[in-house]
């Protein structure tokens, strides 16, 4: 099934993402973490693709195994360090497997890798060439706090807008704490006339060490009852993890109750928190 015809239905949807591991030694132990997670009968899943596509490997193969679990899943797909034949070698890859959806992304720059070198500068560039190879349906990426490389917000959305003209059917969005960022992004985007589904991404923090992480990666503002939130219980793991469910439940909440229908949470291969939010959203989602 298509992503987009799940996230333009009445009914409210709730997905999940999942990463490849680093090493062969822990691919069951993922799959088996992915496979839980689906047996939640979440809308859909996504499989990560990994930093300059280091995890690439197990990404096709893990988005198939959730196929089989019943659930539609997408596969992440980024190109900032793969030349053309890698990208059409993997997409030919991702079609004999039956995998529709794909969430179309340049990725971070590795260190010491020479721009001159990139086949693929931009993720429309990818967009263009996964739209030439098949019928995908192809998602993007979109940040509410604007992208840390972009000059400004109105440049960022030029970019978007480019992404969407080129085939993006719908923008996940980078984590946010504070939903009125992710209302404020949807209300310039259709004013400047990008009139494409949004995806909300939704980040359930469940330990200190993940908060400082997130923070040095995406720069995301944090609001200062989040903030405390961390300092109170921030020492105390199970209390922070009951903290951080409890926050990004009612965020989802929030963006239901004001018609932001489609949620994607990054669930960080924890089932049991999964399974929490889900179970906390029972009765609103049925």
């Amino acid at each position: 099934m298509k992503i987009i015809d799940i996230i333009k239905g009445e009914k409210p949807s709730l997905s999940f993402e999942v990463f490849p591991p680093k090493t062969s030694d822990k691919y069951e132990n993922v799959v088996e973490a992915a496979e839980k997670i689906a047996s939640l009968k979440p809308d859909f899943m996504s499989v990560t693709y990994g930093a300059g596509g280091g995890t690439s490997m197990y990404t096709a193969d893990i988005t198939s195994r959730l196929m089989k679990c019943g659930v539609t899943s997408m596969a992440h797909l980024t190109c900032v360090s793969s030349t053309r034949e890698m990208i059409r070698s993997e997409l030919e890859k991702l079609k004999s497997l039956g995998i529709e959806n794909i969430l179309a992304l340049r990725g971070d720059i590795p260190e010491e890798f020479s721009v001159e070198n990139m086949e693929y500068r931009y993720a429309c560039d990818l967009v263009k060439e996964i739209k030439e190879t098949g019928d995908f349906c192809i998602g993007g990426a979109c940040y509410p706090e604007t992208h840390p490389e972009s000059e400004n917000s109105a440049k960022d959305l030029e970019y978007l807008r480019v992404k969407a003209e080129a085939g993006c059917e719908f923008f996940t969005t980078q984590m946010f704490f504070d939903n009125n960022i992710l209302y404020n992004f949807m209300y310039r985007m259709l004013k400047a006339g990008i009139d494409v589904p949004v995806v909300a991404g939704i980040m359930p923090v469940t330990n200190a060490a993940q908060m400082k992480r997130i923070c040095d990666i995406s720069k995301t503002a944090l609001p200062q009852r989040f903030v405390r939130i961390v300092d109170r219980y921030g020492d105390r793991p199970e209390a922070m993890k009951q903290a951080g469910i409890a926050y990004a439940t009612e965020q989802i909440i929030d963006l239901y109750a004001n018609g932001v229908n489609a949620v994607h949470v990054y669930s960080m291969n924890k089932p049991d928190v999964a399974e929490a939010i889900k179970n906390n959203l029972s009765e609103i989602i049925k």
